[in-house]
Order: C-alpha cells, then sequence, then structure tokens
C-alpha cells in the first residue's frame, strides 16, 4: 500500500457531495461525521503502510500533512456554504510552523494562520470559530491565530517565534494573491531586519533547549524532537538557510557557494536527507505505539520501537542497543551537520568574511592565523592536505586560551577521514597524548576531557584511534548507565581533571589527596580512555581491553613500562569496587587476595582513582557518601599491608586492641560490666566495626540488660557516611535478619550493607546501615520512629509482611523500570574466605528483594553472617557470607544445589519482568566478575 493507493480512496469532498445529492443540504452533524470517516480511514491505512515499512518516516509524515491539507480545503468550502458570510472578506488560511514545512506527526499540533487583508468582519471571525470548532470535534489539536497581513508583520518584527513560524507558512485555500502580497511584504521584512539578530534569538534558544533536554547527543533516554542532535537542530538549520537564502529545503544549499566552499556538498545532503527520515521514522513509531504525542524514548519503548523497526539481535548486541546506537550515530551526524552549516550561514548573514588579526610568527609557521580572534587554517585546504594541523590547532587553544573558530571546526568535520595517515605519526601521537593529560602551561590544569569531546564529535578521534569507534553510540539497555561507552569515558576523564583540580576534595577525599602524588600520570589517563574500550564485544570487557590496551599504548608513544601499568589498569578496573561493595573487607583474606592482586602502592593508588572516576562518571546519583567511606577503608587496610603495617593474618592483636579501645570509650563503666560486654563478643565481632560503633553496642546491650528487655532498636544517622545506623538487639532464631530486612523495606528504608552477630549469651546482635529510596540519608524522626515499631511488629509476628511488601513492589515498579529485564544468578564462591561460603545472588532490585532472598538462605538451614548489598540501576547485586548450622563452611553440593534453587524461587517470585532461564555457577574455582561499572 502506498501513498497512491491511499489517494485513490473515496475523497472527503465526493463524500459531502453524496450527502448533499441524498438530503439536498447538508447538516453539521452529518459533515462531522463524514470528515471523521475520511480521517479514520485515511490514518488507518497510512498506519498500515507504514508499518508495512511500504512508507518511510519522512514520506509518511509528507503524506500526513497531505491529507490534512484535504480536510482543510474541504472544510474551508463547507464553511463558506454553511456560515454564508454577508461580506466576506479576503481570508487565506494558510498553514504554519511544521505543517507548513509540510510534514505531520501522527498525534502533533495543526497550526493554522487564518490571514486577512485588514482587521476581520464579525461574519469572517464566525467562520474562522465554525471551522475551529468544527476541527476540535473531530479530535484534532489546533494551534490557531487571526490576524491581517499588518498584523502579522508587526507581531513578527518584535517577536523572532512568530517570525519562524511565519517562515514556513504555507497557502492551504484562499485568496492566493493575498498569501503572495504577505509572504513578498514578510521576506522584506526580513531583510531589512536582518539574519544575524534572527541567529542569535534562535542559538540562544536552542542553548537552552540542550539545558533542559540534555547538552550530551548521547542521553541514553533521549527526546527524539528537542534533545541535542534531535529534530528541533535539523530545523534550527532548515530555520537559518530559510532566513538567509529564502529557501524551502535545505537541499538547495548545494547549488549555492559560500563563502569558503560549497555551503553543503552531497555527502552532507546524503547525511541530512537519512537523518531526517530516520528521525521522522522514530517519532512515528514513538506516537503509534505509545498512542499520544510521546517524544521521549524511555526503556519500555526503546525495545518496542527497534523491533518495529527491524532491529534484531546480531552477534552479541541486543537488537534494542543496536538501534540505539543507530539513533545516537544519527545525534553525531546532526551535531556534525551543524558544525558545518552554522558558520557559513552564520557568515553570510554578518555580509563580511573572517576578519583577519595580526598573528605572531609561531602560528603563522605552523600554518594558522587569527580571524575574529579564533584560530583558524590559513589555507582552508591545509586540513585535507596537512590532516596534523587539526591537533595543532587544539593544542594552540589550550596553551593560548583561545577558542577554534567555526570554520576550522567546518574543516575538522569535512576532512576527519584523513587523519588515518597520523596514526603512526610520531610527532602527532605526541600532540594526542599531549591533548589528553598535558597541563596548561599558564595554569597548570588538565583538560582532556574538552579536547577528547571536540575530537568525538568531529570524527576525529575514531580515525585516531580506530578502536574507539566501536564504543561510539554504544549504550547499555539499563538504568545504571546514563551514557553511551564513550561519553561515560571522556565524562571520566572530566573528573580525573576535577580531582586534580581539588574540586572533589569533599567528596572524594583520598583520591583528590593520591592524584598529584602520582608516578605515572600518564598512565593513568590513558587507563581511563581505554578502561572501557571493548565494551559491546563479548566475554570480559575488562581482559578484551587490557589486550587491546597493549597494542594502542605503543601506538600512543608510551613506554613499555606505562603501557604494562595501563595495561593492568584496565584489567583490574573494577577490582577495588567489586571488592568493596561485595566482599566482606573485614575478613583477613580479603584484604590479603587483594594485595597479592595489587602488589605496589603505586598501582593501588593508580587505581583507586580510577575508580573514583569511573564510577563518579557513570551517573550522578551512583556516587555517595556511603560508597566513599568503603572504598576509603578499603584503601587505608590494603596500602597499610603494603607498607609493612599490621599484617591482617595478625588476628589476634587486633582483636586485642580493638577491645582495649571499647574499654576505653567506656571508662564511665564498672570494671565488671566492661568486662561483661567484652566477654559478649567473638573475634569476628570485633573485627568488624571501629571503636565508636562498639561504644554504641555496648550502651545499648547494657541498657536492654538492666531492662530485662527482649527487644531493642537504636539508630544513628551517620552524616559523614551518608547513612543511618539500625542496631537490633535480640533474641536470635531463625529468620530473625529475614524479619528485619521486610520491616526495613516497608519502612521505605534501602539497606546498603548489613552485619550479623550471634553473641555468647546467645542473643543477635545485627547491624543495618541503611538510605531512603534515593540514597540519601534516611534521617526523619517520624519516619525513624515508624521504622522502629515496624522491626518490634515484624519479630512479633503481627505484621503481614508478604502482603506489605507486594503492595510496594506494585506500586514503586512503573512500566519503564519493567522493561529491562535482569536475569536472576546466583554464585557460589567457597574460595573467597576461608571461613565462609559466599553466595553472591544478582536479580532485579525491588522492595522487599532482600528479606526474599534471606528467607530463602535461612529456610534452608543456613546462617547468615553479613550481607553486602549493592544497586546498579534496576539490578541488586546482594552477597552473604553464610555458614551451616554446625558454624562452617557448606561444602556438600547437593545442599549448595538446594540453596541455589531456593534463592532463584525467590527472585522469581517478585519479579514481573520478562522471563528468561536463569543464569547459576559454583565457584570453586575462584571469584566471579560482575560488569558493575
Amino acid at each position: 500500500m502506498t501513498t497512491d493507493t491511499i489517494a485513490s480512496s473515496p475523497s472527503l469532498s465526493d463524500a459531502l457531495a453524496e450527502i448533499a445529492a441524498m438530503d439536498g443540504s447538508i447538516s453539521r452533524e452529518a459533515a462531522l461525521a463524514a470528515f471523521r470517516r475520511h480521517l479514520a480511514r485515511t490514518q488507518h491505512l497510512l498506519q498500515q503502510a507504514f508499518e508495512r515499512d511500504e512508507l518511510s518516516g519522512l514520506t509518511a509524515a509528507a503524506a500526513l500533512a497531505g491529507h490534512m491539507d484535504a480536510v482543510v480545503v474541504t472544510l474551508m468550502d463547507y464553511t463558506g456554504s454553511v456560515a454564508r458570510p454577508n461580506a466576506p472578506d479576503r481570508m487565506t488560511v494558510v498553514a504554519t510552523g511544521g505543517y507548513g514545512r509540510g510534514f505531520l506527526a501522527p498525534f502533533s499540533d495543526i497550526d493554522l494562520l487564518f490571514l486577512t487583508d485588514a482587521d476581520p468582519s464579525e461574519e469572517t471571525l464566525a467562520a474562522v470559530e465554525f471551522m475551529l470548532y468544527f476541527l476540535w470535534d473531530l479530535g484534532l489539536k489546533v494551534g490557531h491565530a487571526t490576524r491581517s497581513v499588518e498584523e502579522c508583520l508587526t507581531e513578527a518584527r518584535s517577536d523572532a517565534t512568530v517570525r519562524t513560524t511565519l517562515l514556513d507558512a504555507r497557502c492551504l485555500v484562499g485568496e492566493k494573491p493575498l498569501f503572495d502580497e504577505f509572504r513578498r511584504r514578510f521576506r522584506a521584512q526580513c531583510v531589512e531586519l536582518g539574519a544575524a539578530e534572527f541567529i542569535r534569538v534562535k542559538q540562544a534558544e536552542r542553548a537552552a533547549r540542550h539545558r533542559r533536554y540534555g547538552d550530551s547527543p548521547f542521553l541514553v533516554e533521549p527526546n527524539v524532537k528537542e534533545g541535542r542532535g534531535a529534530m528541533r537542530d535539523l530545523h534550527y538549520l532548515h530555520w537559518v538557510a530559510n532566513y538567509v537564502y529564502d529557501i524551502r529545503d535545505v537541499d538547495d544549499l548545494l547549488s549555492i557557494d559560500g563563502p569558503y566552499g560549497p555551503m553543503l556538498t552531497l555527502r552532507e545532503a546524503r547525511h541530512f536527507r537519512r537523518a531526517q527520515d530516520f528521525l521522522w521514522t522514530v517519532r512515528f513509531h514513538l506516537h503509534y505505539v505509545a498512542g499520544r504525542p510521546e517524544e521521549r524514548l524511555t526503556f519500555d519503548l526503546q525495545p518496542i520501537v527497534g523491533a518495529r523497526m527491524g532491529y534484531t539481535r546480531h552477534g552479541v548486541q541486543d537488537g534494542v542497543e543496536r538501534f540505539m546506537r543507530h539513533y545516537f550515530l544519527t545525534a553525531r551526524d546532526v551535531a556534525r551537520l551543524t558544525h558545518v552549516l552554522e558558520p557559513e550561514l552564520v557568515r553570510v548573514a554578518r555580509g563580511s568574511p573572517a576578519v583577519v588579526a595580526p598573528t605572531d610568527k609561531i602560528l603563522l609557521q605552523a600554518g594558522i592565523i587569527l580571524a575574529d580572534g579564533q584560530l583558524l587554517c590559513a589555507d582552508i585546504d591545509a586540513s585535507a592536505n596537512t590532516p596534523i594541523i587539526m591537533l595543532k590547532i587544539m593544542q594552540f587553544a589550550r596553551d593560548r586560551h583561545l577558542r577554534i573558530h567555526p570554520l576550522a571546526l567546518r574543516s575538522m568535520i569535512r576532512n576527519e577521514r584523513t587523519t588515518i595517515q597520523l596514526r603512526r605519526d610520531p610527532q602527532a601521537m605526541a600532540i594526542f597524548l599531549d591533548l589528553l593529560c598535558g597541563k596548561d602551561g599558564e595554569t597548570g590544569r588538565s583538560d582532556g576531557a574538552r579536547w577528547l569531546t571536540l575530537m568525538n564529535e568531529t570524527g576525529i578521534l575514531s580515525r585516531l584511534v580506530p578502536d574507539w569507534a566501536r564504543i561510539v553510540g554504544q549504550m547499555q539497555f539499563d538504568t545504571y548507565h546514563v551514557f553511551t561507552v564513550d561519553e561515560h569515558t571522556i565524562e571520566a576523564l572530566r573528573v580525573v581533571a576535577s580531582l586534580e583540580r581539588g574540586e572533589l576534595t569533599e567528596a572524594a577525599p583520598v583520591a583528590s589527596s593520591l592524584v598529584d602524588h602520582l608516578q605515572s600520570r600518564r598512565a593513568l589517563y590513558t587507563a581511563v580512555l581505554l578502561h572501557d574500550i571493548a565494551k559491546g564485544r563479548g566475554g570480559d570487557h575488562s581482559v578484551l581491553g587490557a589486550e587491546i590496551a597493549l597494542t594502542i599504548c605503543p601506538m600512543l608513544g608510551l613506554s613499555a613500562e606505562e603501557t604494562e601499568m595501563v595495561s593492568w589498569l584496565v584489567l583490574h578496573h573494577l577490582l577495588l569496587s567489586q571488592t568493596a561493595f561485595k566482599r566482606d573487607i573485614d575478613d583477613p583474606k580479603t584484604i590479603l587476595d587483594l594485595v597479592d592482586t595489587v602488589q605496589s602502592p603505586e598501582r593501588l593508588k593508580l587505581l583507586l582513582v580510577l575508580t573514583v572516576a569511573d564510577m563518579r562518571a557513570v551517573s550522578p546519583k551512583v556516587w555517595n557518601g556511603w560508597k566513599a567511606t568503603l572504598l576509603r577503608e578499603l584503601y587505608t587496610r590494603v596500602a597499610e599491608v603494603l607498607a609493612g603495617g599490621l599484617a591482617t593474618t595478625e588476628r589476634d592483636v587486633r582483636v586485642a586492641r580493638a577491645k582495649e579501645a571499647a574499654a576505653e570509650r567506656l571508662s564511665d563503666w564498672t570494671a565488671e560490666d566492661i568486662a561483661t560486654f567484652l566477654d559478649l563478643g567473638y573475634p569476628a565481632y570485633w573485627l568488624s566495626f571501629d571503636p565508636a560503633t562498639h561504644e554504641r553496642h555496648g550502651r545499648v546491650i547494657r541498657d536492654a540488660s538492666h531492662r530485662n528487655a527482649p527487644l531493642s532498636v537504636q539508630h544513628e544517622v551517620l552524616h559523614n557516611r551518608a547513612v543511618t545506623e539500625v542496631t537490633v538487639y535480640a533474641a536470635d532464631h531463625a529468620g530473625l535478619f529475614s524479619r528485619i530486612a521486610g520491616a526495613l523495606a516497608i519502612a521505605g528504608a534501602s539497606i546498603v550493607d548489613a552485619r550479623i552477630h550471634t553473641l555468647t549469651n546467645g542473643m543477635a546482635l545485627d547491624t543495618f546501615w541503611i538510605q531512603d529510596a534515593n540514597g540519601g540519608i534516611f534521617a526523619s524522626p517520624q519516619r525513624l520512629a515508624r521504622l522502629s515499631v515496624l522491626i518490634e511488629q515484624a519479630l512479633a509476628g503481627s505484621l503481614r509482611m508478604e502482603n506489605e511488601i507486594r503492595g510496594l513492589s506494585d506500586a514503586l515498579l512503573g512500566q519503564r523500570m519493567r522493561a529491562i529485564h535482569v536475569p536472576p544468578r546466583v554464585v557460589i564462591d567457597n574460595h573467597a574466605s576461608n571461613t565462609h561460603t559466599v553466595v553472591e545472588v544478582n536479580g532485579r532490585d525491588r522492595p522487599g528483594l532482600l528479606h526474599d532472598v534471606t528467607a530463602a538462605i535461612t529456610g534452608e538451614g543456613m546462617q547468615i553472617a553479613s550481607a553486602h548489598v549493592s544497586t546498579y540501576g534496576v539490578r541488586a547485586i546482594d552477597v552473604f557470607y553464610i555458614k551451616d548450622v554446625f558454624g562452617l563452611k557448606v561444602q556438600n553440593e547437593r545442599k549448595l544445589e538446594n540453596l541455589r534453587q531456593a534463592i532463584l524461587e525467590a527472585l522469581a517470585a517478585g519479579d514481573t519482568s520478562t522471563p528468561t532461564e536463569p543464569e547459576s555457577e559454583s565457584l570453586n574455582r575462584g571469584r566471579p566478575k560482575v560488569d558493575a561499572a
């Protein structure tokens, strides 16, 4: 079915004529019914043709606008026969805005201008009102204005938005000479006002729009209409070209030569058409799928739109990831087209060539001049003939604090392919490495992210480092990463620079103090550049990336020692975060294993800075005070061993020191009370907390003992760690941890870590560190009071926990989040600890997840010693250190398999997303690797 097929269906005029022939006249109700049938039929036929791939997005948009033209024209004729104005004015119905350009989306507004030659009469206003109410009754959204020619010109003179709307004005029906008169006078006014002022206004509007919808074209839930690199940016180019040259289509620029070469090349025109068609296709699918004017490509809609557009799994990439990569590459093309077209259009609008300023000898020798106070190639073709000049311009711009001329950026984009020649050029690679990690000679600051962003947008970076091209626009279909891989990498470089400038001293004090004392600074910056270079290839991206680094680093000019360091850092860039958030750092084996891998203080320092940069670059919500504390504690313990300090194996010494510190803080107690408290904890307890926490626990226990209280709940807000510590002292019994976890979930708390200890008196001392659902401190007095009550009710058995938790899950998990499936996965590791079996559980995060999983573990007769909770978007990764009923590791394979199945059932019970086969492993070989950043 094509547009011709749709056009050949019975016309609206024929339908009205048939009604008139039968009834002699056409009532409004009969006309309205005929219009509705016609609209429904044509829209249905158009949707069918589009969804069968018989129409592209651009063609469908033009066809829909054409059908709407027919509706408006026919309605005008019908209005003339019904409203019958006694003294009709000269009037023309004009399409404006996007409709004026001749394109409509399924749920777009219809912008109409009722143009008159003078102030409209009452009869004309009545006719306009009749038409508007008719269109509204058809269910159409209409933007409208009724103005005389003089009023249009007055409004356009004072309001650039009105002027923009009228640029696309298109006569639909009525007095064509009147429209021609308006068009002539409007264009003359545009020339009089000049294009320069109009462009400034549109640039300001674009900047505000980008700030609102995201300055990056690589946000993982983009707005296809308003975002950077989206449709509105193409419209901006259209408006400016239309204003400057009075053309209806950007393709018309092919025949126009600007001051510095062709306005548009055939290749660029092809990219423009492809981008326009692709974005229109995406937008049509969005509207049809959502059933409304949806412009944001959210997670729940991405798989549907991608599948409708024919994107399927290819190799290791899901169809949705392939679709979104195409989207991001299209957005980048739009950004490049803006850099290419805008400078020439602005130059024509100003009406004067670039003003060359006096240039010093050093710049002239490099083939660079100053124009308009900005850096520009002396020879407009220099980028094509001598591509290294592109890198030199950036270097001079950094060193001299100058801007790069827009015409120079235009030249870079048009000639980016020539930079392939520089891959083995030592001078070019030295400049590239200097731009990546070199410091500004005047300020001593590095801003490699700025230059990497420029090289990425112009395409130079993909030519210099071919492996980079594979991660451009590469997304991961989850809610954890808010940027594509390339944008995340550049953001990580920006974080390192912020650490060097001392801007993150409060958020990351240890990394900030270390970054200026690194011996391998170039290796650090290069490792940040390459840490995710192998994403999207399948397999462990850390291992693959380490191998790629061995090839890229020598090409960049790094020494053998630096190359080895970069490769090691890429291989282990997740090591610290995995250990801090998913292992018990109070377990001596955890620290010793880390020491064996790191081996040197310099490596540890580099790894910490890389970890901080990687985490902070994932999204604004990932980094918090609790994670900073865990990393800081882990770093301190490993650094202590590497420096030859207290060995983690000296367990008895450490326990004795912990008891001494606790006794000092409890100096107001009697010697008998202190001795009683010190005898309660097993060695694992004394090694798990700092002296301040031991003191708090001691006072809770003594108070409960004096009151003979069966249950005590105490909470302490720890602002320096951005968590609230909840301590529960109660008689130990199976399922205690699970019930407390359920009560915390119902209270709206998110558990970030937990420690479970049974004391020598048979009582349980369970400690939880919690935050609110948004990662903030759980500190409201009312909420804390309710939390205590819920814990008491849960342990007393008076709380209908399962029902409460299910209700929370239904309320909090929206359709957008349910679209992302997290395969359930259970990994059992008997080598990560000498004393415990470590169980790692991966599943969809939801309220009560920890309650369900721990209930399953307890139900299998296992004891939980500690829990370490991490959340990455909708994925929860919870790690439990467990023992059997005899206090030993769980070695029996049958018990381990039963445990695994019980946990998988608990995960499946609350997961309402699309099911797939669960993954599981029993690791008696080593630690699991989880891609967490």
